[in-house]
């Protein structure tokens, strides 16, 4: 199943809001990505679709096991990219910006590489 970059930046977005504060409603995702109201409910129903989420009665989302993969392989890709930029002497802002343009349109292999190389000088990225 292909993923879309947008589906891929909810599902971390959702991640990262879980893992800082233990809860994730539609809001705290609209702000998160400022985006509005009403495209978080049209991602959402498109994340419920392909049973990457759930939501409860009261509009609390979790990620199922499936949407939690994709959302930790995201968010991985994400952090060993800031941490190879700024290896390279990128100022951090400039390599959050940065990571979050290329983390959807990098290969595997060279992603793996650049991985490969941070572990060979002992930045450990996971």
């Amino acid at each position: 199943m292909e993923i879309h970059e947008s589906s891929e930046d909810y599902l971390e977005a959702i991640l990262m809001i879980k893992e800082a504060q233990g809860y994730v409603r539609s809001v705290d995702i609209a702000d998160h990505l400022e985006v509005s109201k009403p495209s978080v409910t049209y991602a959402t129903k498109k994340l419920k679709d392909a049973h990457l989420i759930s939501m409860d009665h009261n509009g609390m989302i979790t990620l199922t096991d499936k949407g939690m993969k994709i959302a930790k392989d995201i968010y991985n890709r994400h952090n060993t990219l800031i941490c190879f930029f700024m290896y390279l002497g990128v100022s951090r802002e400039q390599a959050i910006i940065d990571a979050c343009k290329v983390e959807h349109d990098i290969s595997k292999e060279t992603f793996n590489s650049i991985k490969n190389k941070l572990l060979e000088n002992g930045i450990g990225v996971d």
